[in-house]
């Protein structure tokens, strides 16, 4: 857990312990594998998934608003290799103003 708090909080010092928790816990197994436990920003198809399973079904944001902001986190990111899934999960719904709804 201390490791996803410590990567979320390069780009959120802020980032509160319990939020960071509960996207560790809703992404559960997905974790335990080091593929699936990191987003590719190249692969169009593991963008929809995010999209659909993460802003749709989670946060209830759809549409232009989801891949808009998708795309951001993405540019945001770029510097990183390995993109960790609770960091990316973490940043859309801060961007989208849904820290709350996590």
């Amino acid at each position: 857990m201390s490791d996803y708090l410590a990567d979320v909080r390069r780009y959120d010092p802020a980032a509160g312990e319990d939020v960071v928790a509960k996207i560790v816990s809703h992404l559960g197994i997905a974790l335990r594998n080091r593929d699936s436990s990191l987003v590719s920003c190249s692969d169009e198809n593991e963008l929809d998934r995010v999209r659909q399973s993460w802003c749709a079904k989670k946060l209830g944001v759809e549409g232009e608003e989801a891949h808009a902001t998708v795309m951001a986190v993405c540019q945001d990111m770029k510097d990183d290799r390995a993109k960790s899934r609770v960091t990316f999960y973490y940043l859309v719904a801060q961007k989208l103003g849904k820290l709350d709804t996590v």
